[in-house]
């Protein structure tokens, strides 16, 4: 499940910003050849970031990443680097081009399969909602994509009609056949393979059990649902952002084949509060009552699904390397997925 930046993130975004201040009111006069070279390198990297870049990529990539950032610099006239401390599947750096104006710079392992379905999933979608793609190394991982701005995210959207309204209309029309659909995994493929690895984790029996029960779960809604569309993945509050002109677009896509009805729940996953109340059940309900209304997907199977994008999350966490002391967590919203599913 996603959750908020902390304040410490959004501290560190918000210096990141002043710095890229003071660095123009300095450089404002050069020429733009003297403030790449002045700038060449992009950005000194603190001890920790060193620390979770090795140990998120190894010490290969961040060997590699010094002497990449230097080529992007020059190669796509970039200045002003700040790192956003997100360690996933990407680095992320805050930057401006002079080809391109403010931009940000993803720079992944080319060797993880989620850097090559992301750039594939943003060249098919080619624009339009989604946040445009300047410029591709694919061979080394790297994307220079559009800043959206002001890139407030649709989680501070107070109303949740509202929340609801954007998903929606974003929502219809978003999927389309890819042309190699070979070329990106699929959404059975993502939950097999889970499974697969729960069955191994002995520490985590109980929660096998239900991610076993998702996938047969999700088997038969894939029987039923038969389309091969490309789908986000990962369409949630955190990767819709408003831009200009007040309209919301989409970032960060994973790129993965199924039907659509599979790029709903994560939406709902991530309507689910912090603390697990009769409130948050009656809330959730209600999400899937607006949503079958809207979208015209039955209830039951927007149950189905969210019960099995939920599982699937909490194993996820499980894999990325939660702890004993956050089974207990874990385990709660598993089972409130599932008494939303049985209601």
């Amino acid at each position: 499940m996603e959750i908020s930046p902390s304040l410490e993130i959004i501290t560190i975004i918000v210096d990141g910003f002043r710095r890229r201040k003071n660095i123009f009111a300095i450089l404002e006069k050069r020429s733009g050849k003297q403030r790449r070279m002045m700038m060449m390198g992009g950005y000194v990297f603190r001890s920790d970031e060193q620390e979770r870049i090795t140990s998120r990529f190894g010490g290969d990539f961040y060997g590699k990443l010094v002497g990449d950032l230097d080529v992007y610099t020059e190669k796509w006239r970039l200045d002003a680097l700040s790192l956003i401390p997100s360690y996933s599947a990407n680095l992320v750096f805050l930057c401006h081009s002079e080809d391109y104006g403010d931009a940000v710079l993803k720079i992944g392992d080319p060797a993880f399969p989620e850097t090559r379905s992301e750039y594939l999933a943003l060249r098919h979608f080619d624009g339009g909602r989604f946040c445009r793609v300047f410029a591709v190394d694919a061979d080394k991982g790297a994307l220079l994509i559009e800043h959206v701005k002001p890139g407030i995210p649709l989680r501070k959207e107070l109303s949740l009609d509202k929340r609801l309204s954007v998903f929606c209309s974003l929502y219809r029309g978003l999927h389309a056949e890819p042309a190699e659909p070979e070329r990106f995994p699929s959404y059975t493929g993502w939950v097999n393979r889970i499974t697969e690895y729960m069955s191994q984790r002995q520490d985590c029996v109980e929660l096998y059990e239900h991610m076993k029960k998702a996938r047969e779960i999700c088997l038969e809604v894939a029987r039923r649902y038969t389309q091969k569309m490309l789908l986000h993945g990962d369409f949630h509050h955190d990767n819709i952002l408003l831009g200009a002109g007040g309209e919301y677009r989409i970032i960060d896509p994973k790129g993965v084949v199924g039907d659509p009805v599979f790029d709903v729940p994560r939406f709902i996953l991530n309507e689910f509060d912090n603390e697990i109340t009769d409130g948050l059940f009656d809330k959730i309900n209600s999400i899937v009552m607006a949503l079958e209304e809207s979208l015209r997907i039955p209830q039951g199977i927007l149950r189905k699904c969210l019960y099995v994008e939920t599982a699937m999350g909490m194993c996820w966490c499980v894999e990325s390397g939660a702890g004993p002391e956050e089974m207990a967590k874990l385990m709660q919203t598993v089972v409130f997925a599932e008494a939303v599913l049985n209601h």
